[in-house]
């Protein structure tokens, strides 16, 4: 019998990353039969865009499909996965969970996964890496990984884009042998196979083109101390230079100084925060290192040209609007 896979399309879901999902099922029944069958759900069983404004006809609304039925699931999403979440949503994943379906998320589908409950603390996950800092910070108890993609023994999640050519490539070969794996790999003009463990990004060096190895060390601290930002004298003494020297290194290969290029990091960090969680200003404000709103909001005014307050995305701004009201009279 072939194996019936789902998939959930939300309202702005990544075009590419579920057409890279459903054409390595197609080329390899091409080559050995009918081994796979895919089906479309959306939320309610009518057409669903993509972000790309692509629709795409649903066969069915997710609550209708036969939980009995449903081997794999993976939800699909973009921007704004949580968007069209509803209890009643979460509780039919939830059936299908316990129905014994694996379950997975493409680009940001994960974040639906985790909202309904359906992740343990021992699963590891992964999301598209510009999401990667919103879902942690809403469910920080999560293993939120930056690969590719993770295969557990019955949640899968990947990162989207092409990504999600190398996760279906791997689930392929574990079904039916790398061989054919690898020629479904070869009609997509693909140089190798990415394991899981590729990062999801370019290294720093190709990022930022740089190839100082203390800088790269730098920028990596940087990177991972956005919170708690290092001092520059801290910086430096992570890599053993001088903090002239690394000024040196920073006005050398990136024309900035390193207190100037560690504040655009933060700033961009808490940009992400912004228009992808519901987290209020106060704690984006914390969580990228600013000592207080006030300046949190001159500097984000001075990179960015508005406000923090208007720069969010228009969904749950009213919601989000009356917290942080509260907040401010919490304040005074």
């Amino acid at each position: 019998m072939p194996e019936d896979i789902s998939f959930l399309l939300l309202p702005g879901f990544s075009a590419i990353g579920f057409m890279s999902a459903v054409e390595p099922l197609r080329v390899a029944n091409r080559f050995r039969g009918e081994l796979y069958r895919w089906h479309i759900l959306s939320v309610d069983g009518a057409p669903v865009a993509a972000s790309n404004g692509i629709t795409l006809n649903a066969e069915a609304a997710c609550g209708d499909a036969d939980v009995g039925n449903v081997g794999t699931l993976f939800v699909v999403a973009g921007f704004e996965p949580l968007v069209c979440y509803t209890r009643a949503l979460g509780d039919w994943l939830a059936r299908l969970d316990r129905a014994g379906a694996t379950l997975g998320g493409i680009d940001t589908g994960g974040f639906v996964l985790a909202e309904a409950g359906l992740f343990r603390k021992t699963d590891r996950l992964t999301v598209h890496w510009e999401a990667l800092s919103a879902f942690r910070e809403r469910y920080p108890a999560l293993d939120a990984s930056q690969e590719l993609f993770e295969i557990g023994e019955r949640r899968i999640t990947c990162a989207g884009g092409t990504a999600s050519i190398d996760m279906m490539l791997d689930l392929i070969g574990r079904r039916h042998g790398a061989d054919l794996a690898a020629q479904v790999s070869e009609q997509f003009v693909l140089s190798r196979i990415r394991q899981r463990s590729d990062h999801q990004r370019l290294e720093i060096a190709a990022r930022y083109g740089v190839h100082n190895r203390k800088l790269i060390q730098v920028i990596g601290a940087m990177e991972q101390h956005m919170e708690d930002p290092l001092s520059p004298d801290d910086l430096a003494s992570e890599v053993g230079v001088t903090r002239r020297q690394l000024e040196r290194l920073f006005c050398s290969a990136l024309q900035d100084t390193p207190t100037h290029f560690y504040l655009q990091l933060r700033l961009n960090r808490a940009r992400e925060l912004l228009q992808q969680t519901d987290m209020s200003i106060t704690s984006v404000c914390v969580a990228c290192g600013f000592e207080s709103p006030s300046h949190f909001s001159r500097t984000y005014r001075a990179r960015f040209g508005t406000s923090p307050r208007r720069d969010r995305r228009p969904h749950d701004g009213a919601r989000r609007s009356q917290r942080e009201d509260e907040e401010a009279v919490g304040a005074t």
